[in-house]
């Protein structure tokens, strides 16, 4: 069946103005915790592993029975820092803060709240920037290809480390949602609710054709070096950035962009005229090369492509058949679908046919499509529609979870 809510509008349903945060409370400062494991992991590919690091972060406290637990998936660019105030940077503010806090729609008074940066990453965990032990010099290049379901399986051996047999939910926007609907077929037993946001059961063609115009523009960088371009000091920064702007572009709405920057030109002219150049002429172009300079500073190239390939993998109908519904069977959890209107890059329609397939195995399932004008960046708002139906999913986990 198809839930109904009713959501009701309190305190992270109000953002204030100008902030990326909400009138309700921060998980404060946090500081990162490093998971070593020595298990070699054998990945999708057949590679494996020898040993990784994970990179977490944790907020709010486990109760007795660890029966509170929430992980939190996160999207390609994102990390372990999902809500909260980084002890290393007083101005780097988690990437869900609005989402996650005391009294927000994942209240960390009610959940032990993990986020765990991905392996492959290059946010703490072990990725192409990491010194392999071997070698005594970067991954780069070697580092082996990882799959949405290796992700999978190095969370849950964290969960096994902190002893906690079953969440009461996973969740995740974007890639972060494949990665819940993983969990919810890959672990079953370990997964009471599956928040899915912004998502999809696969990539369109249209979708993997962005993400290889992406990873052409990096690999083709003459200071890629193959994948190696750590030993020779430089960062393929000009494709790095390119990659990230036409990602930038597929994440946000035609409306919204429209709105933000309309055909408006960044430096006219006193008479208006055209500069019939090509440098940056509308304030569109500005505002690109600016988010893709600002990524190719802090992103790995490397990290990239193993992520973008990532998703082109996922799609867990694939093993039978194509046939969703029979993918979904083993799934032992209660769902969350929220989609956004004008999300042409993961539309609605992807998360209604997750929900046809849930409701084919008569899986109990939410699904909320919310009116946003943002486009796919809307799972990371404050929309107050979003985060009430948020809120309220919440509460019933909250309520299940103090009865266990």
């Amino acid at each position: 069946m198809v839930n109904a809510i009713d959501p009701q509008l309190t305190c992270s349903d109000s953002p204030n103005p100008g902030t990326g945060s909400t009138a309700c409370g921060s998980v404060g400062v946090v500081k990162t915790q490093y998971f070593e494991f020595d298990e070699p992991l054998r990945l999708s590919s057949g590679q494996v592993l020898e040993r990784y690091t994970l990179a977490v972060h944790t907020y709010g406290t486990l109760n007795p029975d660890k029966s509170n637990a929430v992980l939190i998936c996160h999207a390609l660019n994102a990390s372990h820092h999902v809500a909260g105030i980084s002890a290393d940077d007083p101005n780097e503010i988690g990437w869900w803060d609005n989402m996650v806090g005391p009294g927000k729609p994942v209240d960390t008074d009610k959940f032990f709240v993990i986020g765990v940066n991905n392996i492959g990453s290059c946010f703490g965990s072990t990725g192409p920037a990491s010194i392999r032990s071997e070698t005594g010099k970067p991954w780069g290049a070697a580092f082996p290809v990882v799959t949405v379901e290796d992700w999978v399986m190095a969370q849950a051996r964290l969960a096994d480390r902190l002893g906690i047999e079953r969440f009461a939910a996973v969740m995740g926007g974007s890639l972060g949602g494949m990665q819940a609907l993983s969990w919810s077929i890959t672990c079953p037993e370990r997964v009471a609710n599956c928040v899915v946001i912004a998502s999809t059961p696969r990539l369109s063609a249209q979708n993997i054709g962005f993400n290889e115009v992406a990873r052409r523009a990096i690999i083709t960088d003459p200071e890629f070096h193959g994948g190696d371009y750590y030993a020779h000091g430089v960062v393929p920064k000009r494709g790095l950035s390119v990659a990230r702007m036409i990602g930038h572009i597929t994440y946000l709405s035609d409306d919204d962009m429209a709105e933000k920057f309309g055909r408006a030109q960044r430096a006219p002219a006193e008479d208006g005229a055209w500069r019939y150049g090509f440098d940056v002429e509308f304030e569109v172009e500005s505002y690109l090369r600016y988010q893709g300079e600002k990524f190719s500073k802090y992103f790995d190239a490397n990290t990239y492509l193993l992520i973008t390939r990532a998703l082109d993998y996922f799609d867990p109908a694939r093993s039978s058949g194509g046939d969703l519904t029979k993918a979904l069977a083993p799934t032992e959890a209660s769902f969350l679908l929220v989609s956004f209107a004008t999300d042409w890059r993961f539309p609605p329609a992807r998360s209604r046919e997750i929900v046809k397939a849930l409701l084919n195995n008569a899986t109990p399932v939410t699904y909320a499509e919310i009116d946003a004008p943002h486009g796919h960046d809307a799972f990371l708002l404050d929309d107050a529609r979003y985060h009430a139906v948020v809120r309220e999913y919440f509460k019933r986990i909250a309520k299940e979870v103090s009865h266990d």
